[in-house]
C-alpha cells in the first residue's frame, strides 16, 4: 500500500532573543527543507497577540514562504474566518493563487485564534461572528467559484480560481459542517486531542460528496519531537511544555530554551492540563517517536499526515523534520476502523 502523504504546520516561532524577521527566515528555510524531503504541504496558523508566533497576518507569510520555494503547497492552517470578511480572504487567497497557480491551500476555522479582548480589537464580535462561520464558510465558497452573469460582489482575484478550501476543527462542529459541504478536514489534534475519534468518525459517516471532493479526506495534526535519542527528544519537548504551561499562566511569551528538569517549572496541576493538551506528541528518538507516530496514523486511519513542533533551536527543529521525513517514507500504514 502507498504511503500517505505528510505535510507540516509552522507557526513562525519567535524564539527567545530572536524577532519576527529572524522567524520569517527560518520559516522560509524550513519550507525549503521540507519541500525536498517530501512534505506536501506546508501551512502557517493566524493567531494573534502572542509574542512567540509571528504568523499573525498569515497571507502576507504564505507569499513570502510561496516566493521562496518551487512545488510545495503553501497555505493557511488555518485562518480564523470570524476575524475577516470572506470577501476580504477570498481576495487575498486568490491574490496568492494568481502569483503561484496551482499551490495554494486554505483551511479555515471558526476559532478566533486569540482571547476575547483581541478578537474584539480586530473589531469583530468574535460571539455573532463564530455563529456566521457556516454562511461565511459558503459565502468564501461562492466568491472562489466562477463568477455569474449579474454578481455584484466578486473577489478580484478570486472568483473562478477554485482556491481549495479545507474545514480546520478541534471539535464535532467542524467535522458535521466539513461533512455536510464535502470539504476536507483537518484536526487541530497537536493541542485539542480530546474529540479526535469521535470527530473523524462523524466526518467519515455523514459525508457528502461534492463537486470539491468525492469521498472523505481526513489530516490530522500531531507534534513531531524527533532526535538521535530519547533523552534528547524529550528535551526538545520541554520548550513545547513551558509555552503551554505559560499559556494556562495568562502569559504567553517567546519559545524557551530546553529545561532537563519541568518538575521545578510547573505545578502538579499545570502539568496535567499541559499532558492532557499534548497527548499527540511523539517524542524521543526516530525509534520510539517514529513508532508512536505510526500508532497514531493506525489509530485515526488519516487519508493524510500533518506535522508541527514548536523546537527552540532552528536546526534541531530541522533534523527534528528530517527524521520524521524518514519514518514517513518508509511507513506503510495498516487500515483499520474507527469507532465503527
Amino acid at each position: 500500500m502507498k504511503s500517505i502523504p505528510w505535510s507540516l504546520l509552522d507557526l513562525a516561532p519567535v524564539a527567545e532573543g530572536q524577532t519576527p524577521s529572524d522567524a520569517f527566515r527560518n520559516a522560509r528555510d524550513l519550507a525549503r527543507h521540507a519541500e525536498r524531503w517530501g512534505y506536501r504541504r506546508y501551512w502557517l496558523a493566524e493567531h494573534h497577540n502572542m509574542p512567540g508566533i509571528a504568523s499573525a497576518a498569515t497571507s502576507v507569510v504564505v507569499g513570502h514562504v510561496a516566493a521562496g520555494t518551487s512545488t510545495i503547497r503553501v497555505g493557511a492552517g488555518g485562518i480564523m474566518l470570524p476575524n475577516h470578511s470572506p470577501l476580504a480572504i477570498a481576495e487575498q487567497f486568490g491574490t496568492l493563487e494568481s502569483l503561484f497557480p496551482g499551490r495554494i491551500d486554505l483551511a479555515v476555522g471558526r476559532a478566533p485564534g486569540s482571547d476575547q479582548i483581541t478578537a474584539r480589537a480586530l473589531r469583530r464580535d468574535p460571539m455573532q461572528a463564530a455563529e456566521r462561520f457556516p454562511d461565511d464558510v459558503q459565502e468564501l465558497l461562492a466568491l472562489f467559484a466562477p463568477v455569474q452573469p449579474g454578481q455584484r460582489v466578486q473577489a478580484v482575484p478570486g472568483g473562478g480560481l477554485g482556491v481549495p478550501v479545507w474545514i480546520l476543527g478541534s471539535s464535532l462542529f467542524g467535522a458535521q459542517l466539513a461533512a455536510a459541504l464535502g470539504l476536507p478536514y483537518a484536526f487541530a489534534s497537536h493541542f485539542a486531542p480530546e474529540a479526535l475519534l469521535d470527530a473523524i468518525a462523524l466526518y467519515r459517516r455523514y459525508f457528502t460528496p461534492s463537486p470539491f471532493l468525492a469521498k472523505p479526506h481526513v489530516m490530522p495534526c500531531v507534534g513531531v519531537f524527533m532526535a538521535q535519542t530519547d533523552a534528547e527528544g524529550r528535551r526538545l519537548f520541554s520548550t513545547a511544555q513551558q509555552q503551554f504551561t505559560n499559556l494556562f499562566r495568562g502569559a504567553p511569551g517567546k519559545l524557551q530554551p530546553p529545561r532537563d528538569d519541568m518538575d521545578s517549572y510547573w505545578t502538579p496541576g499545570e502539568r496535567v492540563g499541559v499532558e492532557r493538551m499534548l497527548h499527540y506528541a511523539c517524542v524521543g528518538s526516530q525509534e520510539t517517536a517514529g513508532r508512536e507516530l505510526r500508532q497514531f496514523i493506525a489509530a485515526t486511519e488519516a487519508d493524510e499526515i500533518m506535522l508541527t513542533a514548536q523546537i527552540y533551536d532552528h536546526q534541531a527543529r530541522l533534523r527534528s523534520f528530517a527524521l520524521a521525513a524518514e519514518v514517513m517514507e518508509q511507513f506503510q500504514p495498516t487500515r483499520r476502523a474507527v469507532n465503527a
